[in-house]
């Protein structure tokens, strides 16, 4: 069975400063060395998942293969590591206590008072053990949500240090990362901030083997020094990380410092030298372009552009494949009128997103409406499918009260028309948590269709996230007049993509397809979208 090393890695002085990029951006390099390597991404909430969230309270949720809801950062993993990364590797406060409660009421822990130290913290290092065993990996990546010092995270940190007293100091290494700030006065790095973190997290009985330091410019030799001095740490184990254009350099930034070479002899890992070229390939389309378009994105949570992450990615992926930078127009859909959008300069495409609820509904379906009659190029997504029906069925058939279910059980309203409706097995569903239809389900696309030819195939794995659907009811006035639903569920009941044939390229995906697009391996939806846009744009 594999050794598995574990890489650990924390934050602090405050959240965002991009453990996620640390981590993932190892396993590149890790995996690029022929090495297997997994992630697990621990969450201090004490919710169970991150699937009853607004996206402006945590960013966008991810979801899984197999249907697990989770933070974005698991987004960034399978897209650096280009692998699926099961549910049981993202761990939060609500699941490990609810683990450890329901064994309480089992009776395992019988003639024991249970505890935080050792049930809970065994309970956290038993799961992490498990994601990597399961994974057979030569490395599993932990990451530690939030900052060193949190209340929260208190039980995690002692659980990882047990980890690592289990399994052994040569097996385990802790990866800090800090912010080293320029006050702008001075000029000058300052050391401080990275100072006190490491003390904070000393305190909790770990001691940082690496600390990557967050800066708007490279880390002067002189501030390594001082940090590897003040903190305990070998000078080559103090990582510069400034600012840079994209995400997708970092892998190469701290490559050319040796982390990768250095965690080789710190963990005695097998690896070769790492094949980056592929990397590199993909990061040369992303910054040398040779053409540009603009597609505007139209939702309810354009203020925070985390809510939007995987899509932005998607189109970074697709913009790569494709030589083409895709610039965003983010259109807050809460007020948008079709007065606003014939006012306003068109853009090369529009994309309308997932989401939920009445609010911003109308400006979407206005969007839609204007995609449509203006042939600008169009891609719905889950909701954004949805509405593309509601929309539709409005201008096209005639239903001037066609509507959604969901939004008439949210504003109160009736109407003949429900042209989207809840699924069959969501009618008898109370629970919000875990219970829509979650993750990969196979997908059927005709031939001779627009999805076919991006697809090439007539079966996909696409990962969904919603608990409504088009009403079988108006299947056949909606192809009557126009609509072709080119995609469908095994069964032949279930519509998963539509396309318009009278537009040059107007898609609807009741599924997610951003969430499986990767460097090198775009979502042949987005990729459609960005070639459309490039088609209109040269007046094809």
């Amino acid at each position: 069975m594999t050794q598995t090393r574990f890489i650990v890695v924390t934050g602090g002085v405050l959240s965002g400063l991009g453990k996620g990029i640390t981590t993932s951006s190892i396993g590149r390099l890790l995996k690029a060395s022929g090495l297997s390597v997994t992630a697990v991404k621990i969450d201090p909430y004490v919710n169970c998942d991150a699937g009853t969230m607004n996206p402006f309270e945590h960013g966008e949720v991810f979801v899984l293969e197999d249907g697990g809801e989770v933070d974005l950062d698991l987004g960034n993993y399978e897209r650096f590591l280009d692998t699926n990364i099961p549910k049981d590797n993202n761990l939060t406060t609500g699941k490990v206590y609810r683990s450890v409660i329901e064994k309480e009421r089992q009776g395992e822990y019988l003639g024991k008072t249970v505890q935080i130290v050792p049930h809970v913290t065994e309970e956290i290092r038993e799961r992490v053990e498990e994601a990597a065993a399961k994974a057979n990996a030569d490395v599993c990546l932990v990451e530690v949500g939030g900052t060193v010092g949190d209340m929260e995270s208190m039980p995690f940190l002692e659980g990882l240090r047990q980890l690592s007293r289990e399994h052994g100091r040569d097996n385990v290494v802790f990866v800090h990362t800090t912010l080293v700030p320029i006050l702008a006065p001075v000029g000058e790095q300052k050391t401080k901030p990275t100072q006190h973190s490491v003390k904070e997290l000393k305190a909790t009985g770990i001691e940082p083997d690496m600390i990557v330091c967050r800066c708007e410019e490279p880390l002067a030799e002189s501030t390594r020094e001082k940090i590897s001095h003040f903190c305990d740490v070998d000078t080559d184990a103090v990582v510069g990380a400034p600012d840079v254009d994209t995400k997708y350099q970092v892998p190469l930034l701290i490559h050319d410092q040796g982390v990768d070479d250095w965690l080789e002899e710190r963990l005695d890992l097998d690896r070769d030298e790492p094949d980056l070229d592929p990397w590199k390939r993909f990061l040369d389309g992303v910054q040398n372009p040779t053409h540009d378009v603009e597609i505007a994105i139209v939702g309810k949570y354009t203020e925070l552009e985390d809510a939007y992450m995987s899509i932005t990615e998607a189109f970074n992926h697709a913009g790569s494949e494709l030589s083409t930078d895709v610039g965003i127009r983010w259109v807050d859909s809460d007020e948008l009128t079709l007065e606003d959008l014939e006012e306003a300069d068109d853009p090369d495409g529009i994309l309308v997103p997932g989401g939920f609820g009445a609010r911003g509904t109308q400006g979407k379906i206005n969007a839609i409406r204007h995609a449509r009659e203006e042939k600008i190029p169009f891609l719905g997504i889950c909701y954004g499918f949805q509405l593309a029906v509601v929309e539709f069925a409005r201008n096209v058939l005639g239903l001037e009260d066609a509507t959604s279910k969901e939004l008439m059980e949210e504003r109160g309203i009736d109407s003949e028309n429900p042209v989207i409706d809840l699924l069959p097995e969501q009618r008898s569903v109370d629970a919000k948590g875990g219970t829509m239809r979650l993750g990969a389900t196979p997908v059927r696309i005709d031939a001779g269709t627009t999805a076919h030819e991006l697809y090439g195939t007539e079966l996909v794995l696409e990962r969904h996230r919603h608990r409504y659907e088009v009403n079988p009811r108006y299947h056949d006035d909606l192809i009557d007049h126009g609509l072709t639903f080119s995609g469908c569920d095994s069964t032949g009941l279930r519509m998963e993509i539509l396309e318009h044939e009278d537009h040059p390229f107007f898609l609807g995906s009741q599924f997610h397809p951003e969430f499986k697009s990767r460097p090198g391996d775009p979502a042949p939806l987005f990729r459609g979208l960005v070639q459309a846009t490039l088609k209109a744009d040269d007046g094809v």
